[in-house]
């Protein structure tokens, strides 16, 4: 039997980490914007008798606690492994993202309890006040925006949204906080011109249907991460069948893929070879072709010889060397005389 992994003369290349971290400076300065308004719209809001802009006050106090929660996470993952811990602590990043959109989901449930009592029993709201708390968040929020967004760097996609998924929970508070002040604008707007209070607990809702769906966004990310889910999008038995169709495979099993933290997949997995080849250049063949093609940079291949007849004067090694093989099988098992 021939296990093996990737190796290679060069350390870097096996390194367990994300490509690009966060930039602590411009993260710093998104918290320092967003504390120091937060201050402001706090007293704002309570003057002016608007529960929209002490929502935003309380959603821009969870902006905060997620860009605090990424620099503190940011340097615990770049620990190096130690220990127990032999991926290091990767995953805390993911922990963070996960208690971002609880957070969320929790503000969100408070907010709409007190959304509908205001709007049972409206109270008077100073509409001017509203609105112009409301534009100078918008431009704070903005700002902000795009401080989390430098942060990324190259880490971020196309649409300038980070790829880390802690990273990308501070960046969903943020934005979704952007739409809460639209909203807090057009109601302040509204109040203005036909003193109709109750806009102020509607932009709430609009606030609180924001907050739901990018908590439970979050969740849903974090949780497949935690559950050893294939990252989304990737489907393992496409990638089992593809894998079995490189050349000289003559089946693949227990094959994994899971993600160690985001924007870090990995995949491990049993791979039969055709008898008489070698072993070492089909394993780095499906290496190079699951990086390639999948972006799978992090994968432990065991990979043995198929079944050989004992008179073929080979070690004999069993068709199915596991014990309790786990999921499905991808290609047809080799059998001996049948021409491959």
């Amino acid at each position: 039997m021939v296990t093996a992994t990737r190796r290679t003369g060069r350390a870097d290349r096996h390194a367990h980490g994300p490509a690009a971290g966060a930039d602590a400076r411009w993260l710093s300065g998104a918290l320092a914007l967003i504390l120091a308004f937060m201050a402001g719209e706090v007293i704002a809001g309570v003057a002016a008798h608007s529960l929209a802009l002490i929502s935003d006050a309380a959603h821009m106090l969870t902006d905060a606690a997620a860009i605090a929660l990424v620099l503190v996470t940011a340097r615990l993952a770049a620990r190096p492994p130690a220990g127990g811990y032999t991926y290091g602590l990767k995953r805390t990043e993911i922990l963070s993202a996960q208690a971002n959109g609880i957070t969320l989901v929790l503000l969100a449930a408070w907010l709409g309890y007190n959304a509908i009592r205001r709007l049972v029993t409206p109270a008077p709201v100073a509409g001017g006040t509203m609105l112009a708390v409301a534009l100078a968040g918008v431009a704070v929020n903005l700002a902000a925006t795009l401080l989390i967004a430098r942060a990324g760097g190259s880490a971020a996609d196309r649409h300038g949204a980070p790829r880390s998924l802690n990273l990308a929970g501070a960046f969903t508070h943020i934005v979704t906080d952007l739409y809460a002040f639209a909203a807090t604008a057009a109601a302040g707007v509204v109040i203005l011109l036909t003193g109709f209070d109750r806009a102020d607990p509607i932009a709430t809702l609009v606030v609180v249907a924001l907050m739901v769906r990018a908590g439970a966004g979050l969740i849903r990310d974090s949780g497949r991460i935690f559950l050893e889910a294939a990252p989304a999008g990737l489907d393992p038995a496409a990638v089992g069948a593809a894998m079995a169709g490189r050349p000289h495979v003559t089946e693949v099993h227990d094959l994994h893929i899971w993600e160690i933290t985001s924007g870090m997949p990995a995949a491990s997995a049993h791979v039969l070879v055709a008898p008489g080849q070698d072993c070492h250049a089909v394993r780095a063949d499906l290496e190079a072709y699951l990086s390639r093609e999948y972006g799978i940079t992090h994968a432990t291949l065991q990979v043995d010889h198929a079944g050989l007849p004992a008179a073929s004067g080979l070690i004999q090694v069993s068709e199915q060397p596991c014990d309790d093989a786990h999921g499905p099988e991808h290609g047809p098992a080799y059998r001996p005389g049948d021409g491959r």
